[in-house]
């Protein structure tokens, strides 16, 4: 059995959403929950998106919804191997290491790497039956059979 190994192609495309995670994660943690601007026109009563998606993090949060979908998805993972739900739990991973949700985040992201030692699903197919041999006669041999 082979251990659960993306191909190029997909390897390029979790650096990609990996990547593209972290930013994400960055601009909602540093612009949105810790901006005391943005804290303050909110509990002011301010109608903006950015509220409302401040809301919706802080709910997250306080619910570890990051950290649960990032732990379910690895899991998963861990038992099917399969690119679509490593990136799921790679990204939710993310998010939660990102904005505090470290607990069930770090223990999905170790889980992530221990899936690497894990055979991957399918695996090599079995050896066939071998039939059994019969001798041949050789090539000057006039024998029919």
């Amino acid at each position: 059995m082979h251990p659960f190994l993306p191909t190029p192609r997909q390897t390029n495309l979790l650096l990609l959403m990996a990547f593209a995670t972290i930013g994400a994660a960055l601009y909602l943690r540093i612009s949105v929950v810790e901006s005391d601007t943005l804290a303050a026109a909110c509990f002011a009563g301010a109608e903006r998106a950015s509220c409302g998606l401040r809301r919706l993090i802080l709910e997250l949060y306080a619910l570890e919804v990051f950290g649960g979908v990032a732990l379910i998805a690895a899991t998963v993972h861990f038992f099917r191997p399969d690119a679509m739900t490593f990136g799921i739990a790679l990204c939710a991973a993310i998010l939660g290491l990102f904005l505090d949700n470290v607990v069930p985040s770090a223990f999905a992201a170790a889980i992530l790497v221990m899936s690497f030692a894990r055979p991957a699903r399918g695996g090599r197919p079995r050896p066939a039956q071998r039939a059994e041999r019969r001798a041949t006669p050789p090539a000057s041999s006039r024998a029919t059979h």
